[in-house]
C-alpha cells in the first residue's frame, strides 16, 4: 500500500504501528451550516481509505470530531466565531445549532453511503482533556500565560514548518490573512489554547478551569480527540489540504510537546473542489450543498461517483455540465449491471475473480487511485466471463466504491417532488403560452435522463438508464 505523505511530500509504503489495527483520524465539520460539498468531498475520500484498507484485511478503528465550540476564523481571539454568529442569525442557542447541523451532517453522509466513523466526539464532551493538556504544556514550558488567555509557543518546536514546507520569514513577507495582530502573543504564530479574556463577553458556553471561567481554542480539540480515543501513536491523519497551516501544523505542535514523541506517521490530504472561477467557498456566497443537488433532481450517489473519478491528490472542477455527464455515465454503468443481474448464469470462475481482485487491489494501494479503481470494474463487465462471476466482483468491490451497484431500482422522494415540481411549472408556463420556458424545462430535464411525456391523462415521466 502506497500513500502520499504530507509530512515527507514523498509516496511511501503504508506500514501501520500494529499490524491488527489502523488507528485513522478525519477532522470533522464545524457544525455552523450545512457542509459544502467541497467538504464532502474530502469525507468521500477518507471513506474510500478506510474502507480500502478494511479491503487489504486491515481493521480500522476511525475517529472524527465535532466542532461545537471554540471554531475562529483566525489564530488568536480575534476572528470570527462561526457557531456564535450562526446562532445569533437564527436566534437559537449554540447547542441547538450544533444539534441540527450535526443531524444534517450525519444525514449527508448516509446519502453518500459514508460509513459513520467507530467514535464521533463532539468537542464539548472533552474540556477535562483540553485541561489536561494544556496544564501539562504550562509545566513543561510549551505554553504561556498572557493577557488571561494559554498560549503555545510555536519557538519551543524546532520542526514546526516541516508538514506545511514553509517558513517564518516567508510567512511574515506574505502578510498572510490568518495571522492576526494579537499584543498577546509572544510570537505572531502563536496560537491560543485556552481564552479568558475574550472579545466574546456574550460567549454562551464557558467551562470553569485552573486558568479561569473561559473556554478551548480550535486546535486543542483535535489533538486531545485523538489522544483519548485511539492513543498516543496514531497512524493517518486525514483532512482537507486547507487544514495543513495552521490547523495540522499546531496539532502536530501540541500534541508531540504534550506526549515527548513523534505522534502521527501518515498525514493525507485532500484538494479543494473548485468551479469554474476558482475554490468555491461560504465566504464568496457561492456555497453549494447537497441539498441543493437533490433539491435540482441529482442523485447524492452520481456526486460520489463524479468525485471518484478524479484522484484526491488532484484539484477537481464542479460544473452542472459535469454532474449532467457523470449521471449518464453513471445511469448507463447501473444498466449494464442491471442486464447482468437479469440473467445470472454459470459457476464463479475463482482465476478470473482472482486476477480482476488483485487489480482492483492494486488500483487502491496506488495512493488511493479511484479512477483505476473504477476502470478495474468497466474491466470486470466487459470481461469474457459468466455472469455469476461478474456479479461476484461487482459486489465484492462495492464495499469500497459503495455506488449502489446491485441495488434495487427506486426513486427517492426528494427526486420525485423536484420532477414533479418541475413538470407543474413547465404546464403553468404552456398555460401562459411562455413555450420558450417550457421548452428550456424539459431540456433540464431531459440532461439528467429524465424523459417527459404529455398524455391525455396528464404529463407523466420516466427515468431513462
Amino acid at each position: 500500500m502506497k500513500l502520499y505523505n504530507t509530512l515527507t511530500k514523498q509516496i511511501e509504503t503504508f506500514i501501520p504501528q500494529n499490524e491488527n489495527e489502523v488507528t485513522m483520524y478525519t477532522c470533522g465539520p464545524t457544525v455552523y451550516y450545512y457542509a459544502h460539498i467541497g467538504n464532502l468531498r474530502t469525507y468521500i475520500s477518507e471513506d474510500i481509505l478506510e474502507k480500502g484498507l478494511n479491503y487489504l484485511g486491515y481493521k480500522v478503528k476511525r475517529c472524527m470530531n465535532i466542532t461545537d465550540v471554540g471554531h475562529l476564523a483566525g489564530d488568536s481571539d480575534t476572528g470570527e466565531d462561526k457557531m456564535m454568529t450562526t446562532a445569533k442569525k437564527e436566534k437559537k442557542s449554540v447547542l441547538e445549532i450544533a444539534k441540527h447541523y450535526t443531524n444534517a451532517f450525519l444525514e449527508d453522509m448516509e446519502k453518500l453511503n459514508i460509513r459513520k466513523p467507530q467514535i464521533i466526539s463532539k468537542a464539548t464532551d472533552n474540556i477535562d482533556m483540553y485541561i489536561k493538556m494544556i496544564t501539562k504544556l504550562l509545566e513543561d514550558g510549551y505554553a504561556y500565560k498572557s493577557g488571561g488567555n494559554i498560549y503555545f509557543d510555536t519557538t519551543k518546536t524546532p520542526n514546526y514548518y516541516q508538514l506545511s514546507g514553509r517558513n517564518y520569514e516567508d510567512l511574515m513577507l506574505a502578510v498572510r490573512s490568518d495571522v492576526d495582530v494579537d499584543t498577546n502573543k509572544k510570537n505572531p504564530f502563536d496560537f491560543g489554547l485556552w481564552f479568558t479574556n475574550s472579545k466574546f463577553n456574550d460567549q454562551e458556553l464557558k467551562w470553569d478551569s485552573p486558568f479561569g471561567i473561559g473556554y478551548p481554542g480550535w486546535h486543542i480539540e483535535c489533538s486531545a480527540i485523538a489522544i483519548s480515543n485511539l492513543g498516543e501513536n496514531l497512524d493517518i491523519h486525514c483532512g482537507g489540504i486547507d487544514n495543513i497551516f495552521p490547523h495540522h501544523t499546531n496539532e502536530i505542535a501540541q500534541s508531540e510537546s504534550y506526549l515527548g514523541h513523534k505522534w502521527c506517521n501518515y498525514w493525507v490530504h485532500m484538494e479543494f473542489l473548485n468551479d469554474k472561477s476558482g475554490k468555491m467557498s461560504k465566504s464568496k456566497g457561492d456555497s453549494k450543498d447537497l441539498r441543493s443537488l437533490i433539491e435540482k433532481g441529482y442523485n447524492p450517489i452520481v456526486y460520489r461517483y463524479f468525485c471518484l473519478q478524479s484522484h484526491y491528490r488532484k484539484t477537481l472542477t464542479f460544473s452542472t455540465e459535469g454532474l449532467d455527464i457523470a449521471t449518464k455515465s453513471y445511469n448507463k454503468l447501473i444498466n449494464k449491471i442491471k442486464n447482468i443481474k437479469n440473467n445470472p448464469e454459470g459457476d464463479l470462475d475463482q482465476k478470473i475473480i482472482e486476477k480482476h481482485q488483485n487489480n482492483f487491489k492494486k488500483a487502491f494501494e496506488n495512493d488511493i487511485n479511484t479512477s483505476l479503481m473504477i476502470t478495474s470494474l468497466y474491466d470486470v463487465i466487459k470481461e469474457d466471463t459468466n455472469n455469476n462471476t461478474k456479479l461476484y466482483l461487482i459486489k465484492d468491490f462495492d464495499q469500497v466504491l459503495s455506488l449502489n451497484l446491485l441495488k434495487d431500482d427506486e426513486i427517492s422522494q426528494e427526486l420525485k417532488k423536484y420532477i414533479e415540481e418541475k413538470i407543474n411549472e413547465r404546464n403553468i408556463a404552456k398555460q401562459n403560452k411562455d413555450y420558450a420556458k417550457a421548452d428550456q424545462i424539459r431540456d433540464e430535464l431531459l440532461k439528467q435522463n429524465i424523459i417527459i411525456k404529455d398524455t391525455r391523462e396528464g404529463t407523466t415521466f420516466e427515468i431513462q438508464k
